[in-house]
């Protein structure tokens, strides 16, 4: 007697299968960033700490965290761009800030002591329609909020074409 309100779910569960699956798009659309939105997002974020007689090193990716455009100013160490792109792709892989996260990771075996990643301030995602689509990661600052504002001066930059952007 029990076995025939099993059946009877088991087969309204496989009916109600195909109408679900018909809803689930076969492609899926991906908004990506042009590599000019780059360029110009990471001259303006080299502008900004220049700006305050700051040399840095700044990475722009994009949502998959590679590299799109990578930039070290005249005399800022080589570091630089080693840390800007882990900055940049600790941001896009968790669409947040690295500064949110900075006290985030702090266990001996977490999350925070992956390889190439870096939750230090200094990197921020970029969103355009409320898809994340890149990140952009900045080194050389005395602190990491400097890093960040420069950063986010260089979203700034291209922020009314990220509005803008039909998707």
């Amino acid at each position: 007697m029990r076995t025939l309100p099993l059946i009877v779910a088991s087969c309204t569960a496989m009916l109600a299968f195909p109408a679900i699956a018909a809803d689930v798009p076969v492609i899926v659309k991906i908004p990506r960033l042009t590599v000019e939105a780059s360029e110009k997002l990471a001259r303006a974020t080299m502008e900004a700490c220049r700006k305050q007689g700051i040399q840095i090193g700044v990475t722009v990716v994009d949502r998959s965290g590679d590299a799109m455009v990578v930039m070290r100013d005249t005399l800022a160490p080589r570091i630089t761009l080693e840390i800007s792109q882990q900055k940049a792709n600790t941001a896009v892989n968790f669409n947040a800030a690295t500064s949110s996260m900075e006290n985030r990771f702090t266990q001996p075996f977490s999350v925070g002591k992956v390889d190439g990643l870096v939750f230090s301030a200094g990197g921020v995602p970029i969103e355009a329609a409320g898809n994340i689509i890149g990140a952009v990661g900045v080194s050389g600052a005395a602190t990491g909020a400097q890093d960040e504002a420069c950063a986010r001066a260089g979203i700034e930059a291209i922020q009314f074409e990220l509005e803008s952007a039909s998707l």
